[in-house]
C-alpha cells in the first residue's frame, strides 16, 4: 500500500476503501499539476516540491500503517501489490523527466525571444545616423554576446554567429552606401567590438572594419582637405588615418593628395575668387603641419607662396568689389607681413584709397594708377588752424598720405562764418604741408588726430581738381558746425 501511495494517485487508500485519504492524494497531486503546468523557464519553487514529496511520503507511511490493520478482499495479494506499486512509481519518474524536457524547451523558447529582442533593435535603429543609432546598437550586442558566451549550446546561442554578421552590415551600411564620411564613426565603433565580445564568436568579422575604415578616412580627409571645419574631428581623418593605419597603402597616399590640393589652389589664387583660395591655403598649411607623419607636415612650406600671392590678390578682389574696410584691413596687413614684398607700395596706396573710399564712394571707382604720371606738378599747401594733428590720405593721379601738426595756439571755431577765418590770423605761424601734386581729380580725407580739443571730430572727406598752372592752398580747422571743414577755405592762386 505504501508503494502505491507514493504514485501520488492514493491508489493504496483506494483499494483499502479510504476515499477522504484518496482524495487528499489526488488534491495534493492536482495542486503540484496545477503549480508546473505550463512549464516555464524558471521551474516551480522549491518549496512546492518539498511540500509534495513530504506528502507523498506521509502518504505512504499512514498507507503502510492502515494495511496492517486492514485486509484488503478479493484476489489481490501482497506481492502483486508491490509489483502494482512499483510499475505505478514509473508514471511520477515519468512525469519528471517529461517536465525537465518541457522546462528545458521553454527555456529555449525565452532565448530565442530574447534574440529576437535583439534583432529588432537592430532593425528599429538601422535608419538612423549612427548618433542616434548607437544606444540601440549597444543594447542589442548586450543581448547577443550574452546569448553567445553564456548559453552558446542553446538554438538561440548556435544562431549568434549570423546574427552578428547581420549586425556588422547594419552598423557599417554607411559604408556600402558610399557615404564615407558617416562610415567613419560606426567603423570606428565595430573596430572595438572585438575587446567586449569573445573574439572566437566574432571569428573573421574581428578584422573586418579595419579595410573599410582606411579607406573611409582617406576617402573622407582628401575631400575636406582645406575646407572650412564644422565641428567634430572634421579634417582629422587623414591624421587619423596616419596614426591608426601607419603601413596602409591609403596612408601612402596622404602625402601625394596633400601636394596636389595645395598646387591646385597656389593656382586658385590667381583666380576669380582669391580669397577663398588663400583661405583654404591657410588651412592646408595647418592640416599638413598637423600630421603626424614628417613627410607629410613638411609640405606646409609650399603653401607659403600662394598664401603672399593670395593675400595681394584677396585685397585687391575686395577693392574692386567696393569691399573697401575688408580691402584696407588685408592689404595692411600684406605690406606690414612681407615687408620685402615689391608689391607693398602698391598694397599701401590701394589701402589708402580704400579707406578714403570708405567714406567717399567715388574713390573706389577704380583702383589708383600703378605708376606717377610725368609733367609739371602744382603746390597743394595745407595748413592747419586746429589745436591738434591731421592726418590726410588722398588719391587720384596719384595716391599717398602725409600730417599737419597741431597749432599750439589755435582754438576751436564756431558759427557758419568759420571758413571766413580759419587760416587768416597774419600774427600766427599755423603748421602746414606742402604737396606736389600731378593735375587730376583728386579724392582726400582728413582725419583729425584728437586730443586737445574738447570738440568730437569726425574724418571729413572732400574732392578738388588740381589744375595746371596754379598755386593751392587749403586749410583745415575744427568747427563746431559742421564738425570739421576744409572745404569752404581753400584757395588758388595762378603761377
Amino acid at each position: 500500500m505504501a508503494l502505491l501511495n507514493l504514485s501520488g494517485f492514493g491508489l493504496g487508500y483506494a483499494l483499502m476503501r479510504c476515499w477522504v485519504r484518496a482524495a487528499l492524494c489526488w488534491v495534493a497531486t492536482g495542486a503540484l499539476v496545477w503549480a508546473l503546468l505550463p512549464a516555464q523557464p524558471e521551474g516551480v519553487a522549491d518549496g512546492v516540491v518539498v511540500a509534495y514529496l513530504l506528502a507523498l511520503v506521509l502518504a505512504a507511511a499512514d498507507g503502510a500503517r492502515v494495511a496492517r490493520r486492514r485486509a484488503v478482499g478479493g484476489s489481490w495479494r501482497p506481492v502483486v501489490a508491490a509489483g502494482a506499486g512499483l510499475v505505478l512509481l514509473a508514471v511520477p519518474a515519468g512525469g519528471v523527466v517529461a517536465y525537465g524536457s518541457a522546462q528545458d524547451e521553454a527555456v529555449e523558447r525565452m532565448l530565442l525571444d530574447r534574440l529576437d529582442s535583439g534583432d529588432r533593435r537592430v532593425e528599429a535603429v538601422s535608419g538612423e545616423s549612427f548618433a542616434e543609432a548607437r544606444g540601440g546598437y549597444e543594447a542589442a550586442l548586450a543581448v547577443y554576446r550574452d546569448l553567445g558566451e553564456k548559453h552558446s549550446g542553446s538554438r538561440a546561442g548556435k544562431l549568434v554567429p549570423q546574427r552578428l554578421d547581420a549586425y556588422y552590415k547594419a552598423v557599417s551600411a554607411p559604408y556600402r552606401q558610399k557615404k564615407l564620411c558617416e562610415a567613419i564613426e560606426p567603423l570606428a565603433y565595430l573596430r572595438t567590438l572585438p575587446r567586449e565580445i569573445d573574439p572566437k564568436l566574432l571569428g573573421d568579422l574581428a578584422g573586418y572594419p579595419d579595410g573599410p575604415l582606411a579607406a573611409s578616412l582617406y576617402a573622407c580627409g582628401v575631400s575636406r582637405l582645406g575646407a572650412v571645419p564644422t565641428g567634430g574631428k572634421d579634417g582629422d581623418e587623414l591624421g587619423e588615418l596616419l596614426r591608426t593605419f601607419p603601413d596602409s597603402a591609403e596612408a601612402g597616399k596622404v602625402g601625394p593628395a596633400v601636394s596636389r590640393k595645395i598646387s591646385e589652389q597656389n593656382r586658385a589664387v590667381r583666380g576669380s575668387d582669391p580669397c577663398a583660395a588663400r583661405d583654404t591655403l591657410q588651412r592646408l598649411r595647418t592640416a599638413a603641419l598637423a600630421m603626424p607623419d614628417k613627410s607629410v607636415s613638411a609640405l606646409a612650406p609650399k603653401t607659403d607662396g600662394g598664401i603672399q600671392n593670395g593675400e595681394y590678390a584677396c585685397g585687391v578682389a575686395q577693392f574692386k568689389s567696393k569691399k573697401f574696410g575688408q580691402a584696407q584691413l588685408t592689404l595692411t596687413e600684406f605690406a606690414a607681413s612681407y615687408k620685402k614684398d615689391k608689391r607693398g607700395a602698391r598694397a599701401r596706396d590701394i589701402a589708402i584709397a580704400a579707406e578714403i573710399a570708405g567714406t567717399r564712394a567715388a574713390a573706389g571707382k577704380h583702383l589708383p594708377p600703378s605708376g606717377s604720371p610725368g609733367g609739371t606738378r602744382m603746390e597743394l599747401v595745407i595748413s592747419n588752424d586746429a589745436p591738434d594733428g591731421v592726418e590726410i590720405l588722398y588719391t587720384g593721379p596719384v595716391t599717398g598720405k602725409t600730417d599737419v601738426k597741431g597749432c599750439a595756439s589755435c582754438e576751436t571755431h564756431s558759427g557758419p562764418a568759420a571758413s571766413l577765418s580759419a587760416c587768416k590770423d597774419k600774427g600766427k605761424n599755423y603748421p602746414h604741408v606742402t604737396l606736389r601734386l600731378p593735375a587730376g581729380e583728386y579724392h582726400f580725407l582728413y582725419k583729425h588726430r584728437g586730443g586737445s580739443s574738447r570738440t568730437t571730430v569726425s574724418s571729413y572727406a572732400d574732392g578738388s581738381r588740381i589744375q595746371p598752372g596754379y598755386r593751392y592752398t587749403s586749410c583745415t580747422y575744427v568747427s563746431t558746425s559742421p564738425s570739421f571743414g576744409i572745404g569752404p577755405s581753400d584757395s588758388l592762386t595762378h603761377t
